[in-house]
């Protein structure tokens, strides 16, 4: 049985951006954590000028009629080297065309005053994904760093992980 008033969200990566999008909507989730968090709609642009991001959509505008013709999509492998079966590790190739036509965290302020906590590590590429949402973010929220950190370590080294952090803060706001 769920308790109603005890849900909570974690999210790593990409799923660390759902996790917050989906927090924006659902007031049913209490609270939320994030590892390593990637806004997938922010990284589908990132670096791009408007020529770019327009030769972008035509390319996989017409990925889509190609996948159509093969009656699945083309999907881009990341990581890990093997896949697992409910967690391949990628997206298809046409998905940035979702992310690119809206902004996964426009609403963070619309959390509070749910709890936030962002966990990043020091050394991570992905570091200003957190940065930037912590800023649009109303309190109450936290930014933890863990030292000596790459974005990837917050996956499964279990080391690394702040567990403690995590279960002190849910154990704290879903009372």
């Amino acid at each position: 049985m769920v308790n109603r008033e005890q849900i909570g969200a974690i999210g790593i990566c990409g799923s660390g951006g759902f996790a917050l999008s989906a927090t924006q909507m659902d007031t049913r989730i209490k609270a939320v954590a994030t590892a390593s968090m990637y806004d997938m709609t922010v990284a589908s642009r990132l670096g791009m000028d408007k020529e770019t991001i327009q030769a972008t959509k035509e390319k996989l505008s017409k990925q889509r009629w190609i996948d159509a013709q093969n009656g699945y999509p083309e999907y881009i492998p990341y990581f890990p080297d093997k896949p697992h079966i409910n967690a391949l590790g990628g997206f298809t190739t046409t998905s940035n065309l979702a992310f690119m036509n809206y902004h996964l965290l426009d609403y963070l302020d619309e959390i509070s005053p749910r709890p936030i906590l962002f966990i990043v590590g020091d050394r991570a590429h992905s570091k200003f994904f957190s940065e930037e949402a912590f800023n649009k973010a109303s309190e109450p929220k936290e930014l933890y760093v863990v030292d000596d950190a790459e974005h990837i370590d917050l996956y499964d080294k279990i080391d690394k992980i702040p567990f403690d952090k995590l279960e002190l803060f849910f154990k704290n706001n879903l009372k």
